[in-house]
């Protein structure tokens, strides 16, 4: 059973934690919430703070880990197809996450950097005795010297079925893990008290939860700068934290999705449950639609607009096809949306870049040739031009309207 229990500063070990979230609650009569911060890699705060790059230099860092983390979904999209139940098999590169978490783990805790990760559901950190552990600036967490650590037993429903993930070797539930460039991680799964908090005036700790004691860990690529210690898994699978507290909470998770400005490099607030303002009048919501073995949150895209055009696109263009591949996917680590040639049908990324083409140069905007990396297409900006292109996502029983404002980037010579 997990448990949550709340602690005044004085007696807690101060503690960022970052990520993309759900509800959490108290196992009691009345329901309560949660908050912790998200802390973009490339903060101040961030342990792979890149120094002061320019705005520009971050808009091509952040088109990077939007194309590598989007190459890591689509290749693993179609796992069920070439699963080997000895190993699951991902495509994994430093770049493909932005968000790092800070989270204390075990009695008393230790507080670890972990990378979140809403495309898988595996908690794990590097954890001693090791067999092979890379090098941490940091300790390495001691399951030896934590009084709430147990390992999970072999009858429990992780470890049991079809699950090709968890198996039960020596009368252990043991996990392995393959990562791109021959990167693997081996352990143990068991239960552990994770400790959360947002500022030092208050910290929440949650008992209870399954994560890998990873005690054998070969050529993982984020281990160069030896700060971060494993992942935190926020899928919607049976192991990440967010479905391991689904019985105890309302599956309602809140999370701002920032607009480029150095405010996006800030830390922000995850909120949970009750801390959850409530909703106004005119909030529209959409519901997950993850097709059978997916544990990405899917959503139901119906359409696009440009401005005011509305493109019309026929309604399998993102559906989620037999093979696993197309649909859309929200995921943290793609900052920079990203839309595939390959959509059923009708191209949907020459539709939508088509449409900003023709709102344009019927503005008379001039074109340049020379674009940053990444970027396809790009105007001169007008001493006091305005009139942006908004973009507008049609959900299945919502819209999502970004303003012209926020859909054009700037670099530092004023081109758009």
């Amino acid at each position: 059973m997990v448990r949550m229990r709340t602690y005044p500063a004085a007696t807690v070990l101060f503690l960022f934690f970052l990520t993309f979230s759900r509800l959490l609650h108290f196992i009691s009569s009345k329901p309560t919430g949660l908050s912790f911060r998200l802390i973009p890699r490339d903060s101040p705060e961030s342990p792979l703070y890149p120094g002061n790059l320019t705005r520009l230099e971050r808009i091509e860092r952040m088109i990077k880990f939007s194309d590598v983390r989007a190459a890591y979904l689509e290749s693993s999209s179609t796992l069920s197809t070439t699963v080997d139940a000895e190993r699951i098999v991902f495509t994994l590169l430093r770049e493909g996450f932005y968000y790092i978490v800070q989270v204390g783990i075990g009695s008393p805790p230790l507080n670890v950097f972990l990378l979140m990760d809403t495309g898988g559901g595996l908690i794990w950190t590097q954890c001693q005795p090791c067999k092979n552990c890379y090098r941490q600036q940091f300790p390495i967490y001691n399951s030896v010297a934590s009084s709430t650590y147990r390992k999970l037993h072999c009858d429990h429903p992780l470890c049991q079925g079809d699950n090709n993930l968890y198996k039960c070797v020596d009368q252990q539930c043991v996990y392995s893990v393959g990562y791109g460039g021959g990167g693997t991680t081996k352990g143990v799964a068991s239960f552990e008290s994770f400790r959360f908090a947002t500022d030092s005036s208050s910290a929440t700790t949650v008992d209870n939860i399954i994560f890998g004691c990873s005690n054998d860990n070969q050529n993982i690529q984020f281990a160069s700068r030896g700060v971060i210690s494993g992942i935190l898994g926020l899928s919607s699978s049976p192991d990440s934290i967010v479905m391991q507290l689904s019985d105890v909470v309302d599956k309602r998770f809140s999370y701002c999705l920032a607009p480029f400005t150095d405010a996006l490099m800030a830390p922000s607030i995850v909120k949970f449950g009750n801390d959850i303002p409530p909703l106004s009048g005119t909030a529209q919501a959409t519901t997950f639609v993850p097709p059978p073995g997916s544990f990405y949150y899917h959503l139901s895209l119906i359409d696009i607009s440009v401005g005011t055009r509305r493109l019309g696109f026929a309604p399998d263009t993102f559906r989620v096809r037999p093979d696993g591949q197309g649909g859309c996917i929200i995921d943290s680590g793609v900052i920079i949306p990203k839309i595939d040639q390959t959509t059923v049908g009708r191209n949907a990324y020459r539709a939508v870049m088509g449409a900003f083409q023709n709102y344009y140069d019927a503005l008379k905007l001039e074109r340049i040739g020379r674009v940053p990396e990444g970027l396809q297409l790009c105007y001169k900006n007008p001493p006091g031009f305005d009139n942006f292109a908004s973009f507008t996502y049609h959900f299945d029983g919502a819209s999502y309207d970004i303003e012209g404002k926020f859909v054009n980037l700037f670099n530092d010579n004023n081109i758009e």
